[in-house]
């Protein structure tokens, strides 16, 4: 990690030098994910932020919902929710204005984690079924299986129902076989779970 924060500050200096802003927006994006993976969240947020800036001046609106949705997981994680849901909300506007539809399903599904810790079950649900379609639309597999497992879970913590708690967690274990996903095991004992307590 070390060594990766280095490169990416070399690359950073070269790009400034070179008046590359996107690449040096793209730079501190990758530095701010990095702060993330290790918890440094307002060194993340931070080079997020500078990042953003620098986005909004090139007009790149592809960036620039990629940064308030990095931003938004930043805030989400630090319990400041509404703040989030605003800036995931700003991402989802701009994806759906660009047509980036797999960025719009993934930021969907951000907001409706969210309404599920609010307990806006309803509305999480609502959301999880808007990313699911967009999945299938797009065939992204991976994102079709964990949006189906969230709807399982909700729907037999939730919703009380069983049977299509089944059908949802079925159709994940399925995909996450064929995948080869460590996540299927996951899947697959929730499943007997389920079933033992029918």
């Amino acid at each position: 990690v070390d060594e990766a924060i280095a490169l990416y500050q070399q690359s950073l200096e070269l790009k400034e030098k070179i008046g590359d802003v996107q690449g040096k927006a793209a730079t501190l994006s990758q530095l701010g994910m990095l702060r993330y993976r290790m918890g440094q969240m307002d060194e993340a947020s931070a080079l997020h932020q500078e990042s953003l800036k620098l986005k909004e001046q090139i007009g790149n609106a592809q960036g620039k919902a990629t940064s308030l949705h990095a931003i938004a997981d930043i805030y989400a994680n630090q319990g400041r929710v509404d703040e989030a849901i605003a800036l995931y909300q700003q991402s989802v506007d701009i994806e759906e204005k660009i047509g980036n539809v797999q960025g719009k399903a993934a930021t969907l599904h951000c907001i409706a984690m969210i309404y599920v810790n609010q307990g806006r079950v309803d509305e999480a649900i609502q959301l999880f079924h808007e990313s699911l379609e967009i999945k299938r639309r797009i065939g992204y597999e991976q994102g079709q299986a964990m949006t189906l497992w969230w709807l399982g879970d909700l729907a037999a913590k939730y919703q009380n129902d069983s049977q299509q708690a089944l059908i949802y967690l079925k159709e994940a274990f399925e995909i996450l076989e064929r995948i080869k996903s460590p996540d299927a095991q996951s899947v697959y004992n929730l499943i007997e779970q389920i079933q033992q307590t029918r």
